[in-house]
């Protein structure tokens, strides 16, 4: 297998999610910054036509999207067996709660897009999904890390749990820290040197 880009930015939190899978089953790889999230330009994102990060660039070109570049680098590394990836398992709460990470993550995005728009004004219906997601993974958080593999060493849902939990606050869409539990499982999580490696700023250069 060739050298590994990993294209995105620091300040995003689906990049974060790709890059402490990157990290976590050390895959070697290059990370690359886009530097103009404006732009409208394929090119600037490694030819995605969705004009989004991240994006993983091979031997074979360019992989979009995070759960897509998560299962390659699942692939890439002999320390995959450990790794819990969405949909593998079949346990409605883990499905779920898979589901609601994802649905925050995005809805977030599209709060970010709105107000860089100069859109000051959110959906009552958008912040209020937000915040019942939130009620509800905070409310399962503990039955939720029993229900997953006790001898995992990294699943998908833990990694873009932490990384949109930390987000929120970040980009000041939301502040989280009335969610207890998912508060000090952001803590936790955030000291693996995974996490402290990839922490959240904007990049300039």
């Amino acid at each position: 297998m060739g050298d590994l880009i990993l294209q995105g930015r620091s300040s995003s939190h689906f990049t974060r999610v790709a890059r402490i899978f990157a990290l976590e089953l050390e895959v070697p790889h290059t990370f690359r910054v886009v530097l103009d999230i404006t732009s409208l330009d394929a090119g600037g994102y490694a030819d995605n036509p969705a004009l989004k990060v991240p994006v993983l660039i091979d031997e074979r070109g360019s992989l979009f999207g995070t759960e897509n570049i998560c299962r390659e680098l699942a692939r890439r590394s002999n320390r995959a067996a450990s790794c819990v990836l969405r949909g593998a398992s079949n346990d409605r709460l883990v499905a779920n709660t898979e589901e609601l990470v994802l649905h925050v993550m995005s809805a977030e995005v599209n709060i970010i897009v709105a107000k860089l728009a100069g859109n000051a004004e959110v959906p009552a219906k958008v912040t209020s999904s937000i915040e019942n997601s939130l009620d509800y993974l905070d409310d399962r958080l503990d039955a939720l890390l029993a229900r997953l593999p006790a001898d995992r060493s990294l699943s998908f849902v833990e990694v873009a749990l932490f990384c949109v939990v930390t987000h929120l606050p970040f980009r000041q869409v939301l502040e989280t820290s009335r969610w207890k539990r998912l508060t000090a499982f952001a803590q936790r999580f955030g000291e693996r040197a995974s996490a402290r490696v990839t922490e959240y700023r904007f990049d300039t250069v």
